[in-house]
């Protein structure tokens, strides 16, 4: 293909995605903030023309969700808490996306206030809608708008946060690929903190090898995050990937895990699991039952450690240092930082940092957060023992001989298709939403990779399905999910 050809291509892309936001955005709520058309094609001209060597999405057009930090418009989490707040500095990851990758951003994605929820309805701009659906309905959180653009055609991929399902949920949802990477693979600088240790930067797509291209851009070593794997360890995987592939001859071990046969898990949902797993054995791929008996603990456990986390996190936000400030009638000892609190978050932040700050208090610190400490602990070796790899992190494992060891384990990502918008705003307690994520919340848990891709039925419905690996073996995740895709 010629760089003519290859030039008109992108631009005819670019109008595409440009013209799908002019007609949809209105009304799927996806987008919160929009570069104008005639700067995003001068941009994707300008990238064409330029003689510098291009990676795979070069000139592609990406958005990105409202949590993260840019220097040339607000971040706002979708919070009336940072209305208008411009930050100082740039998320690593669109620093690279931009400069090394020469992408090209259309726009800030809506999400659920400080990513916490599971439908995108905790939004001061109002919910974002699912494109597959004439009705409205919902299109999953927190991520949910990065998950819509992706699946309307506004742009070729998009980054979310996924802190316990928040990238993986939408997708299944929206009938798009959602990634969640290993902990630690893709930089959280400038990202804004929800859960720092269950936080991940995740990747949508409508196909896997889009998602590898993003990947291999903003998977690096960043010395501005702590969390950051380091280079060596970075090349050590790789090698190890390597090594794999060699020695493999294209069937691997699938692992059926008995605690995600789930009660509230829809006829939809396991039927489309039962067909993906037959089809996996019909090519050749070994099926085995595994059990992961501390996975019934996973959602109290990550209820627990999340709003503690996101109560610490949050408590930045006081009105004197930036961000919203509430008016206070001073002469009646009015007290700002309570005031500018309780009006500058949601219902849903308020009652995870209410939450987060019982776990905390020293009469529940150690029978709660500590306890689920404990119990995650217990979790990411139940992993450990359930995978034929090693964790690279950890010394190696002893394993039941009499148990078998798996290369991916694969389940549902969702206990049902996605649900109306109006069954999501009539539900009376926040826990019939807290259960959306007890197929999610495991592979936080542990920071292994996470992937939902897409399965289309027989009945018309789009079901996600989850493939979890090992620690650091994110690409033969992304390598079996393109098996399970073309299926």
């Amino acid at each position: 293909m010629s760089v003519s050809q290859h030039a008109e291509i992108l631009l005819k892309e670019a109008r595409i995605c440009l013209s799908n936001i002019s007609s949809l955005n209105h009304r799927l709520n996806a987008l919160i903030s929009v570069r104008s058309p005639e700067s995003v094609l001068t941009r994707v001209s300008d990238v064409v023309a330029s003689s510098e060597p291009k990676t795979g999405i070069a000139g592609k057009l990406f958005a990105f969700k409202d949590n993260f930090c840019t220097v040339d418009q607000p971040t706002t989490c979708a919070s009336q808490m940072l209305q208008g707040y411009v930050s100082p500095f740039e998320a690593t990851v669109i620093t690279r996306l931009h400069n090394h990758a020469h992408a090209i951003d259309v726009g800030r994605a809506n999400m659920d206030e400080f990513a916490m929820g599971t439908d995108n309805i905790f939004t001061v701009y109002g919910p974002t809608l699912n494109p597959l659906y004439s009705s409205p309905h919902s299109a999953g959180g927190s991520s949910g708008g990065s998950a819509v653009a992706v699946a309307a055609g506004m742009c070729h991929f998009a980054l979310g946060s996924d802190t316990g399902g928040s990238v993986r949920l939408p997708a299944a949802y929206c009938g798009v690929v959602g990634f969640k990477p290993s902990y630690g693979l893709v930089s959280r600088h400038g990202v804004i903190a929800f859960a720092q240790s269950l936080d991940t930067v995740g990747i949508f797509a409508k196909d896997v090898p889009t998602v590898r291209e993003v990947l291999s851009v903003i998977s690096a070593h960043d010395p501005l995050d702590p969390t950051s794997i380091s280079t060596t360890l970075r090349q050590q995987l790789k090698d190890a990937t390597a090594r794999r592939r060699e020695s493999g001859n294209g069937k691997y071990r699938i692992g059926i895990p008995l605690e995600f046969i789930v009660d509230s898990c829809s006829p939809e949902i396991t039927n489309a699991w039962s067909a993906v797993l037959k089809k996996l054995q019909a090519q050749g791929h070994e099926l085995y039952s595994v059990s992961l008996p501390t996975i019934k603990s996973a959602l109290p456990t990550y209820y627990i450690i999340s709003p503690s986390e996101a109560a610490s996190n949050l408590s930045r936000y006081d009105g004197v240092r930036y961000g919203y400030r509430a008016i206070v009638d001073r002469e009646a000892n009015g007290v700002l930082y309570g005031v500018t609190r309780s009006e500058g978050f949601g219902s849903e932040v308020r009652r995870r940092i209410l939450l987060g700050n019982y776990n905390l208090s020293s009469g529940a610190f150690h029978n709660h957060y500590l306890q689920a400490q404990k119990v995650r602990r217990k979790m990411q070796l139940d992993f450990d023992r359930v995978f034929v790899v090693d964790h690279p992190l950890e010394e190696p494992i002893d394993r039941d001989d009499d148990r078998p060891n798996v290369d991916f384990l694969v389940t549902p990502c969702s206990t049902g298709t996605a649900p109306l918008l109006s069954d999501v705003l009539s539900q009376k307690s926040p826990l019939d939403a807290y259960i959306n994520d007890v197929l999610t919340v495991p592979a936080s848990l542990a920071g292994i990779p996470a992937i939902s891709v897409p399965w289309h039925t027989d009945h018309g419905d789009v079901v996600g399905i989850q493939v979890m690996g090992q620690y650091g073996d994110d690409d033969r995740v992304l390598d079996f999910s393109e098996i399970i895709m073309g299926l």
